[in-house]
């Protein structure tokens, strides 16, 4: 159980700095048991807690945080540059969307009512390795300083300096809540992809719309480049799209969210120290081809817990090395042009049953289903890019800054 030092100070059996979406993951499946002393430092109200956000991922089935899901699509599409339209119902897999709050509230309640579970608003300062585990030096919000003490520390604060890497590309985005004047939106299907939108000169564009009633939506515009534009570019490609291409017509944003996601093939450690680990996308959760993360985040933070009760390996990969390995080349030929991208991603779409290529994108595929998907990818430019990876330096990329 949780309890008190001679010093007055916390201690634990694992202490998870960060209460986004892997730590409070982590902490979820570590106290599922009742067994685990769990400590969460979450940081207080003000600059260093994210507004709220969005999380989506495929899944066969409810999940332990199903309360969560604010809606989900039995359906999903992608349309080309052209308009060709792919679509398909990937049964048993659902793409579901988790909302920041709901999820934080609905595990924050399930942390209350565990005795062994404890969740610290502070500041996390530093954390190091102390004899027989790890601690967090912490400031409390009226400015006491205060130290968490663990058998083992889970970091999933963002990294203050992205890893080497040989490709480093970013995922930025810009969404709109919006509600239309009229019905617009079938609820039954989520569009992945829409390249109907103008291409950058490097990397790739495109729409993804997500409804969440016949007059509501999530719609956002997205790209696959190096450099993120600013608020007000944003806005016109949206206003752009939602006139000129979804045919909205009359709309009001109800609100809007923006980020930027990292697509490397950078390692990550995921171990920095005796007793601490990073999670999370600072522990490499982050499918590097996709900026998918929730579903990785689950998947390694029921490792760790499995893992904690058996005395295994603390945090295993969050994705293997075959995966990693194909996602380096990918990366690679869309930033050296190799590849025209919405033309990969829609060709791919059109000749993979979209059940097998929604399973490979999330680590779930066969080495036999992997070389069918691979042969229906442009076999020569990849294979050009792949054979010249083994050769290029890694380099730490610049830390890009979101626009507001």
């Amino acid at each position: 159980m949780s309890r008190r030092s001679l010093d007055g100070n916390r201690v634990a059996d694992a202490v998870i700095v960060g209460g986004g979406a892997a730590g409070l993951c982590l902490a979820q499946w570590l106290t599922s048991t009742g067994t685990t002393a769990v400590t969460v430092v979450e940081a207080p109200d003000g600059p260093l807690r994210p507004a709220e956000r969005t999380w989506c991922h495929w899944d066969d089935g409810p999940g332990v945080f199903e309360d969560a899901v604010v809606a989900s699509w039995p359906r999903l599409r992608v349309r080309g540059t052209d308009g060709h339209v792919v679509e398909a119902a990937p049964a048993p897999l659902r793409y579901r969307m988790i909302r920041s709050g709901p999820f934080e509230r609905l595990v924050h309640a399930r942390l209350a009512a565990c005795p062994a579970a404890h969740v610290l608003r502070a500041t996390a300062e530093a954390v190091r390795s102390v004899p027989d585990g790890a601690e967090v030096r912490c400031t409390t919000p009226d400015g006491r300083a205060l130290t968490v003490r663990g058998r083992y520390v889970f970091d999933s604060r963002p990294l203050r300096t992205p890893p080497p890497a040989r490709t480093a590309l970013l995922q930025h985005f810009r969404g709109w809540f919006v509600r239309t004047a009229s019905a617009r939106f079938d609820p039954e299907v989520a569009d992945l992809m829409d390249f109907r939108v103008p291409q950058p000169r490097h990397g790739l564009a495109f729409g993804y719309v997500l409804p969440l009633g016949p007059d509501r939506a999530l719609v956002e515009y997205t790209e696959f480049s190096r450099t993120v534009p600013t608020t007000s570019a944003y806005e016109s490609a949206l206003r752009q799209y939602t006139t000129n291409v979804l045919r909205l017509g009359p709309l009001t944003v109800e609100s809007a969210e923006q980020g930027i996601i990292p697509m490397t093939d950078a390692r990550f450690p995921r171990r920095i120290g005796p007793a601490v680990f990073r999670i999370g996308a600072a522990g490499g959760a982050t499918r590097p081809a996709t900026g998918y993360t929730f579903a990785a985040v689950q998947r390694q933070s029921r490792a760790i817990a499995a893992a904690l009760h058996r005395g295994g390996e603390v945090v295993p990969r969050p994705h293997g090395r075959r995966a990693l390995a194909m996602d380096a080349v990918l990366l690679r030929a869309l930033d050296t042009g190799r590849i025209d991208g919405p033309e990969f991603f829609t060709d791919l779409f059109r000749r993979v049953p979209m059940e097998r290529l929604l399973r490979f994108l999330d680590g779930g595929s066969t080495p036999w289903e992997e070389f069918g998907i691979g042969l229906c990818t442009p076999v020569g430019p990849m294979l050009r890019t792949a054979a010249e990876l083994p050769f290029l330096p890694r380099r730490t990329p610049a830390q890009p800054e979101e626009s507001r």
